[in-house]
């Protein structure tokens, strides 16, 4: 059984009249299939969702994200890597089954991946703890990382958490400090790493693991530093303004791209990745082979610097930098000579010149 998203209700309409119009055992007996009046009626359910996902606002965007059918982790794990072998345990206090984490062969090259899981069903979403990772989960993945970084072995992450576990015993056990401590590792890998935002990237239980050379994002997921609702609840005091948070927030793949937040957009099957998986598998496989040999003729330094230079260019380029480019210090605009221009200036130069004159006199 499909699931809709409460803007969809004219598609549900017309994939019902489909299925029925390709069903010949319909309620009015054995009939003949009508295929002509299938071709229209899948053109015009056609039309209809690119009409409707081609002007998704920011919340229908995050309820797209959302979306239960939607494919995780698991599902691309499995599918686009070979020889997976899981490895648990943070060595320290447990194992976290919200993140899965082993290696694999990709295009016959070994690679680390990491996974945050939700679950396909509710025993399975309450296992994986909604894919809300706790400080174990962070320490394994730092775990992992550093052994891959010890074995010149790429990471390719799959994002998709609400954000990190905020219970008692999470915090208790150190959930910042393991937050921080895998986005420091991240930041000092020598290894190529690659982060695809699949559906919902929330706060730092998705930075943490998304600090990488190439932040990928398919085109319905979402990336902010809270929930819609969360953003609400704390400006407006009202959850229902979801949609104005939404909308401030930039947490779109399109606004996050044009803040440079984000190297590049994965597209999906129209309709959302749900709709065609073996689609958005192919958009995937495409984007990690084509990134990943971007950096085989890299050094190690060199890839370290691109990925550090990458997070300091964020925010730059519509700041007061005029070259963004220029990652040191920032240029004083003004020399001494257009200093002594502004007489505004030149009297605070002076004032203060005898004010430190006048202190050494007194103490000397």
């Amino acid at each position: 059984m499909k699931n809709y998203l409460n803007f969809e209700t004219e598609i549900k309409n017309l994939e019902i009249e489909l299925e029925k119009l390709k069903d010949p055992y319909n309620q009015e007996g054995l009939s003949e299939v009508d295929t002509k009046k299938i071709s229209q009626t899948q053109e015009e359910l056609d039309k209809k969702l690119k009409l409707i996902y081609s002007n998704l606002d920011p919340w229908q965007t995050t309820m797209v994200a959302r979306h239960e059918d939607r494919p995780k982790s698991k599902f691309f794990i499995d599918n686009l890597f070979e020889d997976f072998i899981p490895l648990a345990g943070d060595r320290y206090y447990g194992e976290d089954k919200s993140v899965l984490t082993g290696f694999a062969k990709f295009n016959n090259q070994s690679v680390l991946v990491i996974g945050q899981e939700k679950g396909d069903n509710l025993e399975a979403r309450i296992e994986r703890n909604f894919g809300m990772m706790r400080p174990e989960g962070y320490r394994k993945t730092i775990r992992l990382m550093e052994l891959a970084d010890k074995f010149n072995i790429p990471i390719i992450s799959f994002i998709d958490t609400p954000g990190a576990y905020p219970g008692v015993g999470a915090e208790e056990r150190g959930q910042a400090e393991a937050i921080a401590k895998s986005i420091e590792c991240c930041m000092k890998l020598k290894v190529p790493t690659l982060a695809i935002i699949i559906g919902e990237g929330g706060s730092g239980g998705a930075i943490a693991l998304a600090s990488s050379n190439k932040v990928l994002m398919l085109e319905n997921a979402i990336y902010s530093v809270i929930s819609p609702e969360g953003c609400a609840t704390i400006l407006w005091r009202d959850p229902k303004k979801m949609l104005d948070a939404a909308q401030a927030m930039k947490l779109s793949a399109k606004d996050l791209l044009e803040l440079k937040v984000i190297d590049e957009i994965i597209s999906e099957p129209l309709g959302g990745a749900h709709r065609d998986k073996n689609l958005i598998l192919s958009n995937i496989r495409d984007s990690i082979s084509r990134n990943l040999s971007t950096y085989s003729t890299m050094s190690s330094e060199d890839i370290f610097n691109q990925r550090k230079n990458k997070f300091l260019k964020i925010g730059r380029n519509k700041g007061f930098i005029s070259n963004p480019e220029s990652l040191g210090a920032p240029e004083t605009k003004n020399s001494f000579q257009e200093i002594f221009k502004n007489k505004r200036n030149l009297y605070y130069l002076v004032g203060s010149a005898f004010l430190v004159l006048a202190l050494l006199t007194f103490f000397l």
